[in-house]
């Protein structure tokens, strides 16, 4: 009897030390063998404490077993993950109950095997909310709310099964509806709630539902009289709401929502914060994180993400190392979500070496994430990784694809980005707009006029209308070629412009020698409103310099440092000092060396260099000379014209040390070449 009672408080037990001992005592007693609730509390506990081989054996060992005993068994293999040995064991269960069926149907709905629990609803003899539930549940948090809806919809029109509509039921298709951005049939679900009843006084679940799927769908009118309609709306419903809004671009009502809460979660917070990163208000959001902290709201994933997302907008590199920081405090660094947000944040920052770094340390990835990484390796030049990663990726998205394509084109191995795109076109992957942008741009750096009308044929021919981001690649593509009136043809038709479309149009004319063209162009940009970047007076700039044009690019580079307060980059100065010095204006070009506020490299004193050489200015020539040598020692321009330079001042001797350090340094002159595309 003693060990009867004993048996009774096996399910509070959590030590199976001495529920083995009881065991082998049962055994002993024969309590084992004469009593099956005995047997099935310890089968139970063995089971929930996750040791399968003990349940097994004393199931195996059990002369009687009935449904409970099957089911936990059934139950402990499902909750450890082993999919085909529950399958075999349900299959062989002599007594099915709705129990069993529900369970092994939700089991396999909410670990994504959808199939299979399919199969087995379909197999059902009788069908209760439950399983209903779970299997329209299981498909929409799969990524499959089609399907969900359309299991919905059976539901609905069998009349036997309309009586399992609940609550839960109605909300997971409303879920499904918001995915899909359908309206029209999110409202339907709404008008179901009230058939049911249940819209005089929706409960949490519904009401933030059906916020959500009206905020979704823009219909925020509609969100805010359901947000309105019940006395107290909770912080999920007010969090759908603040979403809709900001996904609106509403952020002054979502402001108004999130200040009505006196004491805000963390969910809520997220919301707000995202609202404002997602509309530009990056130091708004950084701003409310700060007063989030203070409040004693502890950051979760979403909110550390969402901050990451705002110090790479900002381009704060601190911010983001501060993130970084707090990251690893609350031990989420490896979550994948942060770690793809981290390595964004460093790229954008272009800091590649951390995001690098940070990779090393990674033990998970994803898809996004590995895509992530195939443009950080492209953007610092480690093209070979990026092919690497690309090609280890267990499952690749045309993000994927397209993230190598760009990597290729942008790495100078045009031919290369050319075969990956024959390679889905044979593998018939659907392609968008950027896949073709790309493959254009590789065109465009192989000048081949022909293979990129073709590839521009192929975009048409499946569909893709000729729009901005296309458009701006073919602006390129004919510039490069060097059909610059068909470029601007191009540019004229384009529908829509944006900053990166001016700038192309002001880099072919640039590229082509154009000066006045690309100044009257970049007048009419500054007209039509749009404000130009460091990028738009590279190509100004560069255009001023291609061209002699002096006196308007010394305008133009006061204009951007005094007007526009775009402080220039090397890039700047180069093209002045190039400007400078092909003009003969040497004293302005080495004035402007000295302002810099960084060290001149190679390119900048092979600029002085190659305007001394054309005016003959032999002094300065001879400094830039060596500077070059000095910086870039395997410049055999720079010793052949130093050589020539102190040849042509007399100093023979000189020339010839210049000639014999060459032959030292076995540094070789480059053959010229040139090829044509016919």
């Amino acid at each position: 009897m003693e060990l009867r009672g004993l048996a009774r408080t096996l399910q509070s037990w959590s030590s199976i030390r001495e529920g083995r001992q009881l065991h082998v005592a049962f055994l002993k007693t024969g309590i084992l063998n004469s009593s099956l609730p005995v047997a099935n509390r310890l089968l139970q506990l063995y089971s929930r404490r996750g040791h399968l081989r003990d349940a097994s054996h004393l199931f195996d060992e059990m002369p009687h077993t009935n449904s409970f005993s099957w089911n936990t068994l059934v139950q402990a293999h499902l909750n450890s993950g082993h999919t085909h040995t529950s399958l075999h064991l349900f299959n062989a269960m002599p007594h099915k109950t709705l129990f069993s069926w529900n369970m092994v149907v939700s089991a396999f709905a909410k670990s994504g095997h959808l199939q299979l629990a399919h199969s087995l609803f379909d197999a059902m003899p009788s069908k209760n909310h439950l399983v209903w539930n779970s299997l329209i549940h299981g498909y929409s948090r799969h990524g499959h709310p089609g399907k969900a809806l359309f299991l919905f919809k059976s539901m609905n029109s069998d009349p036997q099964q309309m009586m399992f509509r609940d609550a839960f039921v109605l909300a997971t298709a409303l879920g499904a509806c918001a995915d899909l951005l359908a309206l029209s049939c999110g409202k339907q679900v709404h008008a179901r709630v009230f058939v049911d009843g249940l819209g005089l006084e929706l409960d949490r679940v519904l009401c933030s539902s059906l916020i959500n799927l009206y905020g979704k769908c823009g219909d925020l009118d509609s969100a805010a009289r359901i947000a309105s309609s019940v006395r107290e709306v909770d912080e999920f419903s007010l969090s759908a709401l603040v979403s809709g809004y900001a996904n609106a671009g509403r952020m002054r009502e979502a402001r108004r929502v999130f200040d009505s809460k006196v004491d805000p979660c963390a969910v809520l917070w997220n919301s707000i914060i995202s609202g404002y990163v997602s509309n530009g208000g990056e130091m708004e959001a950084v701003t409310l994180f700060g007063t989030m902290l203070r409040n004693g709201v502890r950051g979760d994933v979403s909110t550390v993400a969402n901050i990451l997302s705002a110090g790479g907008g900002l381009l704060v590199v601190e911010l983001i190392k501060q993130m970084h920081a707090y990251a690893c405090k609350s031990g989420v660094t490896h979550d994948v979500v942060i770690a793809s947000a981290l390595l964004d944040a460093y790229s954008k920052c272009q800091i590649p070496c951390e995001a690098c770094k940070l990779f090393s340390e990674l033990k998970a990835y994803d898809t996004i994430l590995l895509n992530t990484m195939i443009t950080v390796y492209s953007n610092c030049g480690r093209i070979e990784d990026a092919k690497w990663v690309f090609n280890s990726m267990p499952s690749k998205t045309l993000i994927s694809w397209n993230s190598i394509l760009v990597g290729l084109t942008q790495n100078a191995c045009p031919s290369e980005a050319l075969d990956l795109f024959c390679q889905m076109n044979r593998m018939d992957l659907k392609m968008d707009k950027f896949s073709f942008a790309s493959v254009i741009s590789a065109c465009a750096s192989k000048s081949s006029l022909e293979l990129g009308e073709q590839v521009f044929g192929k975009a048409i021919t499946i569909g893709l209308e000729p729009d901005q981001i296309i458009s701006t690649s073919l602006v390129d593509f004919y510039c490069k070629c060097g059909f610059v009136e068909i470029g601007r043809k191009v540019f004229d038709g384009m529908i829509k412009t944006d900053e990166v479309s001016w700038n192309t149009m002001l880099m072919g004319y640039a590229t082509n020698g154009f000066g006045i063209e690309a100044l009257t162009l970049f007048s009419e940009m500054r007209y039509g409103g749009v404000r130009p970047s460091a990028i738009t007076f590279t190509a100004v700039l560069s255009a001023c310099d291609h061209s002699g044009l002096v006196e308007e690019g010394r305008n133009l580079f006061h204009t951007m440092k005094h007007t526009y307060n775009i402080s220039p980059r090397i890039e700047h100065y180069s093209c002045m000092v190039d400007l400078f010095a092909r003009s003969g204006c040497f004293e302005e070009a080495m004035d402007l060396i000295e302002e810099m506020p960084f060290q001149a490299d190679a390119n900048v004193w092979l600029s002085v260099l190659r305007g001394c050489i054309a005016h003959g200015n032999k002094t300065i020539g001879k400094m830039a000379a060596e500077q070059v040598i000095r910086l870039d020692p395997e410049n055999a321009g720079a010793y052949i014209q130093l050589s020539n330079i102190l040849a042509s001042s007399g100093d023979w001797e000189g020339s010839a040390l210049v000639r014999e350090m060459m032959r030292d340094m076995h540094v070789q002159k480059i053959p010229g070449c040139s090829w044509a595309d016919c």
